[in-house]
């Protein structure tokens, strides 16, 4: 779960500024699952949970030893009684709450057997997409929002869904984040980047997602998709190669 409770030793240690260890990052796996409507399953955080009451994407934390997919069944086995059959990448993205670091690595579920049951005593309910920004979710879970808003690739004939514009034009006059909602009052906005430091400052100035200009290198390219805290769509790179190192998808 994204706000998974426990901290183990097989966290990557995070670094202070001052050099020194500080919490341990918990890499947790999440699943997106769609009914029959599209609507997505969203479970509830329950009583005497961390965050108890919040509402977050299924899943849970990565034990040592094992693989992203494999954790993926785990957990979704556990906590709802499924067996995933098909499941791929959708984004990747890093959360420091108040008590720990969460490392928190979603999944698109495309296919599975049974029926999701809330197994931990959690609450479990079907929800519209539309209604997705309003469901309280959890804040590790929210850039998930906008990434199931987003196509897997980025063309020209999409452009009545989204607008990208370089970082110097971005959060202008009108444009200055936080006037609308994106996705219903407005396209969403990305921002095309070359760098870390370009696309992390862009997402403090508003953008929705990221795009990068050309292809970077992978290890790049997935600090960037953990770090920014946004969907982000790289160039010069097969898409499942993308998914991989925790990118949304591609553009071109």
């Amino acid at each position: 779960m994204s706000g998974d409770d426990s901290v183990s030793g097989d966290g990557a240690a995070a670094t202070g500024a001052a050099g020194t260890e500080s919490r341990r990052l918990v890499h947790v796996v999440a699943g997106v699952l769609c009914d029959a409507e599209r609507r997505v399953l969203l479970a509830q955080r329950p009583p005497g949970k961390h965050l108890a009451g919040g509402w977050e994407f299924p899943g849970g934390k990565l034990e040592v030893g094992e693989t992203r997919a494999e954790a993926l069944i785990r957990e979704l086995q556990e906590e709802l009684g499924i067996s995933v059959t098909a499941a791929r990448p959708l984004m990747r993205v890093q959360h420091a709450y108040p008590q720990r670091d969460i490392l928190l690595d979603v999944w698109i579920v495309t296919d599975y057997d049974g029926v999701p049951a809330g197994l931990d005593g959690q609450t479990l309910r079907w929800c519209p997409r539309a209604e997705l920004a309003e469901a309280d979710l959890l804040p590790a879970d929210a850039p998930i929002v906008t990434a199931l808003a987003l196509p897997e690739r980025l063309t020209a004939s999409a452009n009545d869904l989204y607008e990208i514009s370089e970082p110097s034009d971005h959060g202008r006059g009108r444009d200055r984040p936080g006037r609308d909602r994106p996705g219903r009052d407005r396209p969403l906005r990305g921002v095309f980047c070359s760098d870390l430091e370009e696309g992390f400052s862009a997402v403090a100035a508003g953008a929705d997602f990221l795009v990068t200009r050309a292809a970077v290198p992978d290890e790049v390219l997935a600090a960037l998709c953990a770090g920014a805290g946004v969907p982000v769509f790289a160039r010069g790179i097969a898409l499942e190669d993308a998914w991989q190192l925790g990118a949304t998808g591609v553009c071109g």
